[in-house]
């Protein structure tokens, strides 16, 4: 009878193990950080406006371009949880939507691709 008890015992022990070993490999994956700076450069380089810098279509008193699209990326990025992938699409919906009855050469479809490659792909910020 010992030995049954002692081969439970050790059972338990084994199968306890295994249920800690499975909870801590499974834990979720942390976000990916976004580098602020490197998609305010991103969005730069895909706008490539003289007009309209980063994309902004206002002219700000005390703030240049660069800081309006910044303080942008800031906002939308609060209590946000995902990837950068999913960040730029996230954020294209409202820095260039589709619907925009200003984009007359339908060129904010294209928005999510470039900014995107000179996130992941382009040159330095």
């Amino acid at each position: 009878m010992k030995r049954s008890r002692i081969a439970d015992f050790l059972a338990l022990i084994v199968l306890w193990f295994v249920v800690v070993f499975i909870l801590f490999r499974c834990q979720p994956a942390q976000a990916e950080v976004i580098d602020v700076e490197k998609l305010v450069y991103a969005i730069g380089k895909a706008e490539n406006s003289k007009t309209h810098p980063y994309g902004i279509m206002q002219k700000y008193k005390h703030t240049t371009p660069k800081q309006a699209c910044a303080n942008t990326v800031k906002r939308r990025l609060k209590g946000f949880k995902g990837t950068p992938e999913a960040f730029i699409k996230h954020l294209a919906k409202s820095y260039c939507p589709l619907s925009d009855k200003r984009d007359t050469g339908h060129l904010n479809q294209y928005w999510v691709k470039n900014v995107s490659y000179y996130y992941f792909k382009g040159l330095g910020a």
